[in-house]
């Protein structure tokens, strides 16, 4: 019989081992995401202990090889490296408060990650991660689909199983997604939303429709603030944006075609570049491959663009 070539190994590297990192390479461990997981930090000690323990259990997993360091190395010829890495967004802090010191932070260590990877594709889940985003293009000089941000992957997440909650579905029966920046401008787009196929506004419960203007606008708010909720009463927010990291990296490790609402730098997105902002993007193996023409009414344009504008505004704050 003729043999067949062996098919090659796919490798994730997370940066950081802090809760997120952590929490990531987990749920990677879990999912069965990749073959190889390498995790990096600059506390030697840590670092190798979360591996190790996380080691510790592939017998009742798929069995990925894990590994840690504290020498950058170890995240060589990984196929897709997750930033994790940066300062901690502490309790009444935004995710913009964090822009100039996690910029400073990328800026001395995306250079030595493209020289172990060159070829991966980089997505960045530190905060503020729009910002960071338009950074790491610039350092890298990477394609633009290359350099994206978990984005409001999510923050959608968190909306549909709001929506799933007061509709009495399940959350893969809703069809919602959060758009823009991934934080305090962040917004849905109610006007394609649907709970199978049927429209939102026009879905009822006991007879009544309760998705009125009024409960869509509560429910908005509870999304941005969703992440102060979380970081108020445990410090910070870890195991649902490691499994949102995670989809997105299974989305390019399987080359999937997933349509996600991940960030990337847009050009003439509805008249809108040089920013980065999540919108619906097509995943794959390159990273994003492309952006669908998602239909958009007057007000969601207008919030897209005070979105974008406060992106450009912390990009300026900090010299970018």
């Amino acid at each position: 019989m003729p043999q067949t070539a062996p098919t090659a190994r796919t490798r994730i590297g997370v940066v950081g081992a802090g809760a997120v990192g952590t929490s990531l390479a987990y749920a990677a461990m879990i999912r069965g995401a990749a073959q190889e997981i390498a995790l990096y930090d600059l506390d030697a000690d840590r670092v190798r202990a979360e591996a190790l323990d996380l080691a510790h259990g592939t017998m009742f997993t798929g069995g990925a090889r894990v590994t840690g360091s504290d020498d950058v190395a170890v995240l060589a010829g990984a196929d897709v490296v997750v930033v994790t890495a940066g300062a901690k967004q502490r309790p009444g802090q935004t995710r913009m408060d964090l822009a100039a010191a996690n910029a400073a932070i990328l800026g001395s260590l995306l250079p030595r990650l493209l020289e172990q990877a060159p070829d991966a594709v980089y997505v960045l889940v530190t905060n503020p991660c729009d910002v960071l985003t338009v950074v790491a293009r610039r350092i890298s000089g990477l394609p633009a689909g290359r350099v994206l941000a978990s984005g409001t992957v999510l923050d959608t997440s968190r909306l549909r199983w709001l929506l799933a909650e007061e509709a009495g579905v399940a959350t893969g029966s809703v069809h919602a997604t959060i758009v823009g920046e991934h934080g305090d401008s962040e917004f849905p787009l109610w006007s394609s939303a649907t709970i199978g196929q049927v429209p939102l506004r026009e879905w009822t419960v006991d007879g009544r429709r309760p998705f009125d203007e009024q409960h869509l606008a509560a429910l908005a708010e509870r999304v941005v603030g969703a992440a102060y909720e979380v970081i108020a009463g445990k410090g910070a927010t870890n195991y649902a944006i490691g499994l949102a990291g995670v989809r997105v990296v299974e989305a390019v490790l399987r080359d999937e075609h997933a349509v996600l609402p991940v960030s990337t730098v847009l050009e003439d997105y509805h008249g809108i570049s040089g920013v980065a902002l999540s919108v619906p993007s097509v995943v794959a193996r390159p990273g994003v491959v492309g952006l669908p023409p998602v239909p958009m009414d007057a007000q969601e344009l207008t919030l897209l663009r005070r979105s974008a504008q406060a992106i450009r505004a912390t990009l300026a704050s900090i010299g970018h």
